[in-house]
């Protein structure tokens, strides 16, 4: 039986006055890959936002790794082992690409070393020495996902990696996807693109109105496909 890297119950969120998140309730088991699928605007990118604490304010339940983290301020549940890769990337410009990726602290054991990080994005290691402004969509998005592998995270919350890319792009951040889930990371895809999504995921979460509606198991992809139509409309 695989233990639990992160559930959440009973989650509520606001920006300020807004009451966006309204009783979220999802787990992800250790080694898993789900998604996060919704229209925009569902709450889908505020979910990562508040398992990591950057909403006004949160309430609910939010273990990663077994323990309670709803009370914890950002820098610790990163701690806990949590890596984000934001819609935005956050890419520093001035900085080369290689120079981005030794930014970041590690936050826990078992980083990747710049050789892996290199053998997995080989595009990076051309542009090691490019300006992050020098740096293509897709590259950048490499270099973000490439960024938060460098701390030891294991659990990676990863925002429409795939948006406004090419297809040849797309498909390389399948692999990557699927790589990382083989070496043992758990990863929560927020994604429009359900046919990205669909062959990588163990699990997918439809969000609507800020809460989870429906929950669609890989196996059931097929007798499912009318319901996800309605709610994605795809």
């Amino acid at each position: 039986m695989r233990s639990c890297a992160l559930e959440v119950k009973h989650l509520e969120s606001w920006y300020g006055e807004s009451h966006i998140l309204h009783g979220v309730d999802f787990s992800v088991n250790d080694g898993e890959v789900v998604t996060l699928l919704g229209r925009n605007g569902a709450g889908r990118t505020t979910i990562l936002k508040t398992i990591l604490g950057l909403t006004s304010k949160r309430v609910g339940s939010v273990r990663v790794y077994g323990e309670e983290a709803i009370a914890m301020p950002t820098y610790k549940i990163a701690r806990l082992g949590v890596g984000y890769c934001p819609e935005e990337r956050g890419i520093f410009a001035s900085l080369s690409a290689e120079e981005n990726l030794l930014l970041l602290p590690e936050v826990s054991v078992g980083g990747m070393g710049l050789d892996e990080i290199y053998e997995m994005f080989p595009n990076l290691y051309e542009r090691r020495n490019s300006p992050g402004t020098r740096l293509s969509g897709g590259e950048q998005q490499m270099l973000a996902m490439a960024r938060i592998l460098r701390t030891g995270a294991k659990l990676l919350l990863l925002d429409e990696i795939t948006e406004g890319l090419a297809p040849v792009i797309v498909e390389k951040l399948g692999e990557v996807v699927s790589s990382l889930r083989n070496k043992g990371f758990t990863i929560v895809l927020v994604e429009q693109n359900f046919r990205f999504a669909a062959p990588l995921a163990d699990r997918h979460y439809v969000v609507e109105h800020g809460r989870v509606v429906e929950v669609v198991a890989k196996s059931e992809l097929a007798n499912k496909a009318g319901l996800l139509n309605e709610y994605l409309g795809v």
